[in-house]
């Protein structure tokens, strides 16, 4: 069942759950991921990073979306962290949502971006997501970020999301891209989230929670956000595996290297949707049709 992220997150904002957003790259991934969502009834956002799609190519885009037509989960096929360009190839080939991430650039210029792809993507059905204040970034991190998290201001995010008519937005309240090094403990600002929430009115993202806390993220997610970003968890998952299977110099067959690093990474998926509340949540998108 392919939707747009307004369509997807609009039950998750009712039921007060999130969907995670897990980065695919490869085949591998996608299927993966898309069989531990139908097997625990988990709507989930298919997220695809520019660099990622430039790697694979268009074709690997209708592989995702041919999957989510015929599912009965719903899905939502995501372009991440994006600019203009990649954005106008992604709407022509057929992707539900795009995030633009103008976080870095000046309050009124971010604005500016935002409101233009939304004008572009909302006449053709597609979702746009859109970003205010940055997230931190760590070592060999490729999906972006900056040195220092700049926290998104309340008043800043009531007026960015009336101005621009994003459908969803990413916050920064703590969290950084990739995987955290040893000694880093960030916190979540669970009162600024709170704060957030209650002024305005669309789903809210959580960018790059790898290092936080279970308890962290979940209570997150009962304090209102909707949609979580998932990367480098389930890749390193999968390419540790790999390595351990690599190590038999006699395996070389595609159908003989993945499904063990496959399996591990199902394993984070399956844990994650659990932690977001996400398990069994098909049944209300069902409910939502009848209606």
């Amino acid at each position: 069942m392919l939707l747009n992220m307004k369509e997807l997150l609009k039950v998750a904002n009712e039921h007060n759950f999130a969907v995670p957003a897990f980065n695919i790259g490869t085949g591998q991934i996608l299927n993966g991921v898309m069989d531990t969502c139908e097997k625990l009834q988990a709507p989930v956002i298919l997220a695809i990073h520019p660099l990622e799609l430039e790697f694979q190519g268009d074709s690997f885009l209708k592989m995702c979306i041919d999957r989510a037509s015929n599912s009965k989960v719903p899905v939502c096929i995501h372009l991440d962290h994006s600019g203009w360009e990649p954005i106008v190839r992604a709407i022509r080939a057929g992707f539900t949502s795009v995030m633009i991430d103008a976080s870095h650039l000046p309050f009124e210029e971010n604005i500016a971006a935002t409101k233009k792809v939304c004008e572009l993507a909302h006449p053709l059905g597609v979702s746009v997501e859109g970003e205010l204040g940055t997230i931190g970034t760590t070592d060999g991190d490729t999906e972006g970020g900056t040195d220092e998290i700049i926290y998104t201001k309340p008043e800043d995010a009531v007026r960015f999301v009336e101005e621009t008519g994003c459908d969803t937005l990413a916050i920064a309240i703590g969290t950084a891209h990739g995987i955290y090094p040893e000694g880093m403990k960030p916190e979540l600002k669970q009162d600024l989230l709170s704060e957030i929430k209650s002024k305005v009115s669309v789903p809210l993202v959580l960018h790059g929670g790898s290092g936080n806390k279970d308890s962290e993220i979940a209570e997150a997610v009962k304090r209102g956000v909707n949609k979580i970003n998932i990367s480098s968890d389930i890749k390193d998952a999968f390419y540790q595996q790999l390595r351990i299977t690599l190590q038999d110099k006699k395996v070389r067959e595609p159908f003989e290297l993945y499904p063990d690093s496959v399996k591990a990474m199902q394993e984070v998926c399956e844990q994650k949707i659990k932690l977001f509340n996400d398990d069994d949540k098909v049944k209300y998108y069902e409910l939502s049709k009848m209606i």
